[in-house]
Order: C-alpha cells, then sequence, then structure tokens
C-alpha cells in the first residue's frame, strides 16, 4: 500500500529545482572572468551556481550558450560606466582620461576577478571553439568601434585635430586598456594602472598650432627677390 507521504517523496524527487537565475548567471560569470571559458568545467559552473544538470540545461541549453549569457551580463554592468564616461558632454581628451581612470579602477576592485572579462578571453582557443574565439572579438571590437566614434565626434566638434586617425587612435587606446587588463591580472595596483594612464595621455595628439610671423610676408619675398638680382 502507498503512503500519502511516500507519493509525496516520489512528487518531490521528479519536481524540478527552483532557483534565481539572475544570482546563478552573476556566479557563473565570475567564474568564466576568472577562469575562462576552457578553464571552468561544468561541474564547477553547477556547484557555484548551485543547480542540477537537469536545470542547467533546461535553463541555460550548453556551456557555450551560457557563457555568452555569462559575458552579455558582464557588458551590461562595466558598459554602464564606460559609456557614460566616454560620452559625457566634456572635451574628448578628458573623456578618453576619465574612462582609462575608470579601468584602473574597475580592473581593481575588491571582491572581483581583476582584469577585464573581454580583454582577456578567448585569445587561446582550438579550431573548435571558434565561435567562442569570434564572438569575444566582436565584443572587444565593439569597444573599440565606440572609442572612434567619439573620437570622430571631438574632430566634427573642433577639440580634436582635424588630421587626427581616429581609427588608428582608438585602436591605440584600446590596446593600451588592454594591456591594463593583462597588467591587473598580474597583480599590479590600481595607482600603479593609474601613474600609466598619465602616460598614455602623452599619446593624445596636439592641436595644430597656428603659424606666426614678425615679419611681413611680403617683405620677405621683396627681399628674397632683391638679393637674386
Amino acid at each position: 500500500m502507498t503512503t500519502k507521504l511516500g507519493m509525496d517523496a516520489k512528487r518531490s524527487r521528479g519536481r524540478p529545482q527552483t532557483f534565481d537565475r539572475a544570482e546563478a548567471l552573476t556566479q557563473a560569470m565570475q567564474l568564466f572572468w576568472e577562469r575562462g571559458f576552457e578553464g571552468t568545467s561544468f561541474d564547477e559552473l553547477i556547484a557555484v551556481m548551485g543547480i542540477s544538470p537537469s536545470s542547467f540545461y533546461n535553463s541555460f541549453g550548453s556551456k557555450e550558450r551560457l557563457y555568452q549569457e555569462a559575458t552579455e551580463t558582464y557588458l551590461a554592468v562595466s558598459g554602464e560606466w564606460f559609456l557614460r564616461e566616454l560620452n559625457a558632454d566634456i572635451d574628448t581628451r578628458s573623456a578618453f582620461y576619465n574612462v582609462l581612470l575608470g579601468m584602473a579602477r574597475e580592473f581593481t576592485k575588491e571582491g572581483l576577478p581583476s582584469g577585464c572579462m573581454i580583454s582577456l578571453a578567448g585569445t587561446h582557443l582550438p579550431p573548435s571553439l571558434s565561435s567562442v574565439r569570434d564572438m569575444m572579438a566582436r565584443f572587444r571590437q565593439l569597444g573599440q568601434t565606440s572609442l572612434a566614434t567619439r573620437i570622430q565626434r571631438g574632430i566634427e566638434r573642433g577639440d580634436v585635430p582635424p588630421d587626427t586617425d581616429a581609427e588608428t587612435l582608438a585602436a591605440f587606446y584600446s590596446a593600451f586598456s588592454r594591456g591594463m587588463a593583462v597588467l591587473a591580472r598580474d597583480g599590479a595596483s590600481r595607482d600603479q594602472l593609474a601613474a600609466i594612464v598619465e602616460i598614455a595621455m602623452t599619446a593624445w595628439p596636439r592641436p595644430t598650432e597656428p603659424r606666426h610671423s614678425t615679419v611681413d610676408d611680403d617683405k620677405v619675398r621683396k627681399t628674397s627677390q632683391e638679393a637674386g638680382s
């Protein structure tokens, strides 16, 4: 004879475990951020997320899909302060300076993995994971494009020299920011990163100095003509 208690136990065993999806995704993001895609095992993921394998597949489908969601979660947070500083209503150089100082702060936040999840991700993956590598390359390119767009706007507004190559300057500061992420991962302090930001800003293009002459150009030409006669 099956008792009510026995029937309840059977139903309990078959009932899917509930969990906070947003919190589980945040935990996965931090693990991926710390260890990378390949360095994070499936068992480690479900352990830190506090879910069963069946809940994992029902909610996220695959490790690769979870990684994409985790990266987008990271971008939603980091992209907010990045775009706010980059598009602030100030001159372009000051905006870039604030962005780089923001990176020094964000890359060394206590209680979070050091560096940047995007800068450090997917650069060494086998051909079978080319989709992950390409996805991270696209995310990095989006950031660089945002920098180039801000520089071009500065050129149009007149606070960046008109002969500036916006794409090349954006690539320089994008590469610099990735280097900052590596330094942070290797243990560089916030103050150390802020110090090298000061050096990086010396590469910012200076305004073209107008030519000033204390001698009338017509007199110069006349003197030259007389000297040649």
